[in-house]
């Protein structure tokens, strides 16, 4: 590992506003409290931002409410051209964004600078989507009445953002909220807060009026969203983050039959079958497993590999793994950063002992690094049980769960395809699966067979600007981003008139 530098703070940490952004206004909390921002590579303090309560969030949602007719009336090229000018704002930017990202949750400067641009394209995205709102026009069967459908914002929005990319999914969240016409309160993750607030004043720069946006931080997130689903404000609320908290939210969203967008858990099968491209299907796993440390919904965490090729696949891929450069990430060179809390390197820690308890066999890694900085080695774990702790948990960390299916002597039987389709569904979430085979006939069945929102096919990559982002069963409701992300902000209205003839 990696020395870790003496404490400094970046310059672009210091120039980031930490008070809310409340109407338009910088200010601080109602009661003064504020909570600390941690570098998770060094363990030291980065900033301190203000810790809303209560009553600063009502005062976000009642300005929400207040400028949700006058937003709504704004021409979708106005709404349009302010994305426009945000996307170029962020990419002007880059060095300074992903220096903050670095700094507050830990990912290296490289991957940091990945999530700008991805995440800058969700404003792009929308902005083009802002003038393509569509109708219909129709007459009933006998004649009689004129059918319009139009669309109109579903209305003030509270939008939860998670730790773990902290701009792209601030973007993909504001982005169609901004063009369908929808004004919002932001609740970003304690752990990262400094990023959005960033983002916060780039749409300041950018033209965003006052009161579209509000962004509040809190240490107290179950008060501050209480406040506002309760509010009877809020048409929609859109959340990424854990199961668990989604399901309170949809309990508290009955209270209203509020609108929802739930981006949850998730614990993606990664299948290489007997015909895979061994290298592809390596190559794969590098970006489905090690994506932000492993902090990902989308990480690759249940590995099925044909027992006929798992030899192969293993040692090249531990061979990889190993070869990894844990380290500070804003250290030249570096491509695993910490994990972002010690929380988070207690979890992973004590799945890889459960599963070693349970006969797993540790390739590479495995043991927790004395500090400072909260990291942990990408791992990589052979033979695991499957009654073993990590294959019922969503991972968060840089451990791969390598599992055998098939039969290592008859490598066409097309029985495993069977059994690895049933180890992969066996699971309450659904968000991604990947699955690796030269195939094309395989590759579509298994595509078909296996219950997720999202499958990869001989990639390691799903998330883009341009495709619905989502999953089913456990792990949400609803799609982010593609054509379909700006209907989750819209509602639907059929108006009948006469025919006058």
């Amino acid at each position: 590992m990696t020395a870790i530098a003496p404490h400094t703070v970046p310059d672009a940490v210091s120039r980031v506003r930490t008070d809310l952004f409340i109407d338009g206004e910088w200010s601080p909390p109602v009661d003064g409290n504020h909570f600390d921002v941690v570098n998770p590579a060094t363990g030291e303090l980065l900033a301190q931002v203000a810790d809303a309560d209560a009553a600063d969030a009502r005062r976000a949602i009642e300005s929400a409410a207040a400028h949700q007719s006058g937003w709504a009336a704004t021409s979708p090229r106005s709404r349009s051209e302010i994305l426009y000018r945000a996307h170029q704002l962020i990419m002007s930017r880059v060095d300074e964004i992903a220096s903050v990202m670095t700094a507050e949750m830990g990912k290296p400067l490289v991957e940091a600078k990945g999530e700008v641009a991805y995440g800058a394209e969700f404003f792009r995205w929308f902005a083009e989507e802002a003038v393509r709102i569509g109708g219909d026009s129709t007459t009933t069967g006998d004649g009689g009445h004129r059918i319009v459908v139009s669309r109109q914002p579903v209305g003030p929005c509270i939008l939860i953002t998670p730790w773990n990319f902290p701009l792209a999914m601030a973007t993909r969240k504001i982005g169609p909220a901004v063009a369908a016409g929808c004004t919002m309160v932001l609740k970003p993750a304690e752990l990262t807060p400094l990023t959005t607030l960033l983002l916060a004043d780039i749409l300041v720069e950018a033209g965003l009026p006052a009161g579209v946006l509000n962004v509040v931080t809190t240490s107290d997130p179950a008060t501050v969203v209480t406040e506002w689903m309760e509010s009877g404000l809020a048409r929609k609320v859109s959340f990424t983050g854990s199961t668990a908290v989604g399901k309170t939210l949809l309990r508290q969203a009955a209270g209203t039959v509020m609108r929802t967008s739930m981006e949850l858990g998730g614990n993606a099968p990664f299948i290489v079958c007997a015909d895979a491209d061994i290298a592809r299907a390596v190559d794969g796993l590098m970006v489905a497993k090690m994506r932000n440390m492993g902090q990902a919904c989308t990480a690759a965490n249940l590995i099925f590999v044909h027992r006929s090729v798992i030899d192969e696949f293993t040692d090249a891929f531990t061979t990889r793994m190993a070869a990894l450069q844990v380290g500070d990430g804003a250290h030249d060179g570096t491509q695993v950063g910490p994990l972002v809390e010690p929380r988070a390197v207690a979890k992973v820690a004590s799945l890889v002992d459960d599963a070693v308890a349970k006969g797993a066999t540790v390739c590479c890694g495995g043991d927790t690094p004395d500090g400072p900085g909260y990291y942990y080695p990408p791992t990589v774990l052979r033979g695991v049980s499957l009654d073993a702790d990590l294959m019922r948990t969503e991972i968060f960390g840089p451990v791969a769960a390598i599992v055998p299916f098939g039969n290592a002597d008859a490598p066409t039987d097309p029985a495993a395809d069977d059994e690895v389709i049933a180890l992969a569904n066996d699971t309450p979430w659904g968000l991604v699966g990947y699955l690796f085979s030269r195939d094309v006939d395989r590759c579509a069945r298994l595509a078909a067979a296996l219950e997720t929102g999202m499958v990869g096919v001989n990639t390691g990559i799903v998330s883009n600007p341009a495709a619905p982002f989502g999953g089913v069963k456990e792990s949400g409701l609803g799609r982010e981003g593609g054509r379909v992300g700006i209907e989750e902000f819209l509602d639907m209205k059929y108006t009948a008139s006469p025919v006058i003839r």
